[in-house]
C-alpha cells in the first residue's frame, strides 16, 4: 500500500515537472542586457557581477549540498551511521568552517573598493574598451540631461541641438553626462551603456560612459515619479561616425528652435511623449534649468546661494518677491493660503532682466568652513560677515 502511494506520488510529481518545462522556453524572450551590455563601464559592472556571485557562491553551494547530505545520511531510518554524542570539536573543521568565509570577505572586499573607485560615474574614463586606451586629444561628447514630467530632454551644447527622447553618440567616443531634474526626482538609466545615476532638481550628478557596439538601445527612469512614470522612456541609438553626423544633420533640418518659453512649455506635464527634434539652443538654458530660473524674472539658485553666503538681502529682500501664475503645473484652489511665489532676480540698469548668472556680486570674504568656537561666534581672525542691501550689492565689503 505504502509503495503504490509512493508511486503514484512520484508519477504525479514527475507529470507535474514535465507539464511546467515548456514554461522555461518562455524565458528565451527576456532580454539580459544586464549581461549582454554594449558599453565598456557596464561590461566592467557586469564583471563585478559575476565575480562577486562567484565568490559568494564558494559558500552557498557547499553548505547548501552538505545540508542536503547531512539530512540524508543521519536520517532515523539510516541505523548505519556512526552515532558520537561525546563529540564537540575539531580544530581542522574550525579553520576550514572559519578560514573560507573570510577569505571570501577579504577578497569581495578587495574587488568592491576597487570597483567603487574605477566605476565612480564622476571619474574621467581612461579606456574606451579593455585594452583599448582612450587617444590623447580626444574630445568627450557632451550632453546635457534634463528630466521632466514625463519625458528626458537632451541637449548637446557642442553642437548647439536638443531632442526630447531620443539620445544617440557615436561609438568608441567618450560621453560625459551632466545630468538634473526640472521636476522630482528621477533616476537617468541605459543599462547597455552604464548604471543608473539620479537626475535631481537644482542639483547636477555626473556619468562618464562609452559606447562600443553600434545599436538601438533602452533608456528609462528607474526612479517612480508619478502617473506618466511607465512612459518615460528614450531610446539611446550607438551609431558609427558617419551615421552620427547624419543623425545630428537631420536634427538640423528637421527641427525647431528651443527658447525658453518652448522648453516651459516641454516642462508641463505630458505622457508618452514621441521624439522631438531643436535644431538650436539658447547656450543658457541648462544653466537656467539646473538652477531653476528658466521662467524670466526668476533668481537663480547660484545667485541666492551667492547672496546667502554674504550674509542674506536684509530687509530689503523681503519683499523681492513675485506671484506665481501657477503653483508648479497647477494653481491650488486653497481659499485661505497666501498665493503662491517666488523670489525675483536683482535687476540693474545694465541688466534689466537680472544678473542670471550671479556675476555681479563676487563673493568676498567667504565662510569659513571651520567649526566656530562657542555658540554662534564668528572664529577669531574671520571678519564678521554683515547683512548688506540689495541696493549695496555691487559694493565691496
Amino acid at each position: 500500500m505504502r509503495i503504490s502511494l509512493y508511486s503514484r506520488l512520484s508519477r504525479t510529481s514527475i507529470l507535474r515537472v514535465a507539464a511546467a518545462l515548456p514554461l522555461v522556453a518562455l524565458l528565451s524572450g527576456c532580454n539580459a542586457v544586464v549581461l549582454r551590455p554594449a558599453g565598456d563601464i557596464a561590461a566592467q559592472q557586469r564583471d563585478l557581477l559575476l565575480i562577486s556571485t562567484g565568490l559568494m557562491l564558494l559558500i552557498i553551494i557547499p553548505v547548501i549540498a552538505l545540508t542536503v547530505l547531512f539530512a540524508w545520511r543521519y536520517r532515523a531510518a539510516n541505523t548505519e551511521a556512526r552515532y558520537e554524542p561525546d563529540w564537540d570539536h575539531s580544530t581542522q573543521l574550525e579553520l576550514v568552517i572559519w578560514a573560507a568565509p573570510l577569505l571570501i570577505i577579504i577578497c569581495l572586499g578587495a574587488i568592491t573598493w576597487t570597483g567603487t573607485h574605477l566605476l565612480d560615474p564622476y571619474r574621467q574614463l581612461d579606456r574606451v574598451s579593455s585594452g583599448n586606451p582612450v587617444k590623447p586629444g580626444t574630445e568627450p561628447l557632451q550632453v546635457q540631461v534634463v528630466a521632466l514630467d514625463w519625458k528626458w530632454v537632451f541637449i548637446y551644447p557642442q553642437l548647439g541641438i536638443a531632442t526630447v527622447n531620443e539620445l544617440a553618440a557615436p561609438v568608441n567616443r567618450p560621453i560625459n553626462f551632466q545630468i538634473t531634474s526640472g521636476t522630482v526626482m528621477n533616476s537617468f538609466y541605459v543599462p547597455a551603456l552604464a548604471g543608473q545615476i539620479y537626475a535631481m532638481p537644482a542639483m547636477q550628478t555626473k556619468l562618464h560612459a562609452v559606447i562600443n557596439k553600434p545599436g538601438d538601445y533602452d533608456g528609462f527612469s528607474a526612479n517612480y515619479s508619478g502617473a506618466g512614470f511607465s512612459g518615460m522612456k528614450f531610446r539611446f541609438y550607438g551609431q558609427s561616425v558617419e551615421n552620427f553626423d547624419k543623425w545630428v544633420a537631420k536634427v538640423k533640418k528637421d527641427g525647431t528652435a528651443l527658447d525658453r518659453a518652448g522648453y516651459l512649455k516641454l516642462e508641463e506635464p505630458s505622457e508618452n511623449e514621441p521624439p522631438r527634434y531643436f535644431s538650436s539652443v539658447p547656450p543658457d538654458l541648462y544653466h537656467a534649468a539646473l538652477n531653476m530660473c528658466v521662467q524670466p524674472g526668476k533668481m537663480c539658485q547660484d545667485e541666492m546661494m551667492r547672496i546667502d553666503v554674504r550674509g542674506g538681502g536684509g530687509m530689503a529682500s523681503i519683499n523681492n518677491t513675485l506671484p506665481l501664475a501657477k503653483d508648479k503645473y497647477a494653481r491650488r484652489d486653497a481659499p485661505l493660503a497666501a498665493a503662491p511665489s517666488f523670489v525675483t532676480t536683482l535687476c540693474t540698469v545694465e541688466e534689466p532682466m537680472g544678473t542670471t548668472h550671479a556675476q555681479a556680486s563676487p563673493v568676498i570674504n567667504p565662510r569659513d568652513p571651520a567649526a566656530m568656537v562657542g555658540v554662534g561666534l564668528p572664529k577669531p581672525g574671520l571678519p564678521r560677515l554683515r547683512p548688506f542691501s540689495i541696493a549695496r550689492l555691487g559694493e565691496p565689503s
